[in-house]
């Protein structure tokens, strides 16, 4: 008998939130999965979020250049950090989605190369790192 090969690693890519909603709200999310047009609560939230989010495409688009944002997923490894270290430089990390700081970076590595960081989204660190930046995250 063969075996199940995965292709692809699967990584976290998204984060759990909690919302509160009204009732009557939830009765209409609830409705319009009854009736088949969602499959369930959470297909309905995601969807309007990508609604939202496309509604307002543009101004997002704007904002974030003039943030100078990189949007999407930015991971950040040992090897650039210390490429930075060496030429004496220091980054500011402002991201919109996904920043990583990969597991191999310690806190001394980080403190010396990242002088801010600003995410809006998720930050994967370690809780080390996290603790190290803490006073440079906006």
């Amino acid at each position: 008998m063969g075996s199940v090969q995965e292709l692809r690693p699967k990584g976290p890519d998204t984060e759990k939130i909690t919302i509160n909603v009204g009732y009557v709200d939830l009765g209409h999310i609830d409705l319009l999965v009854q009736e088949g047009f969602y499959g369930n609560r959470t297909d309905f939230i995601r969807t309007a979020i990508r609604n939202q989010v496309e509604r307002h495409a543009e101004a997002t688009r704007q904002s974030a250049a003039r943030k100078s944002l990189d949007i999407g997923m930015r991971h950040y490894g040992r090897d650039e950090l210390e490429a930075v270290r060496r030429a004496g430089r220091s980054l500011d990390i402002r991201v919109l989605g996904l920043a990583v700081i990969a597991p191999d970076v310690t806190p001394e590595l980080a403190r010396a190369t990242i002088a801010s960081i600003t995410v809006l989204g998720a930050l994967q660190a370690s809780a080390a790192v996290k603790a190290a930046l803490a006073d440079r995250m906006r």
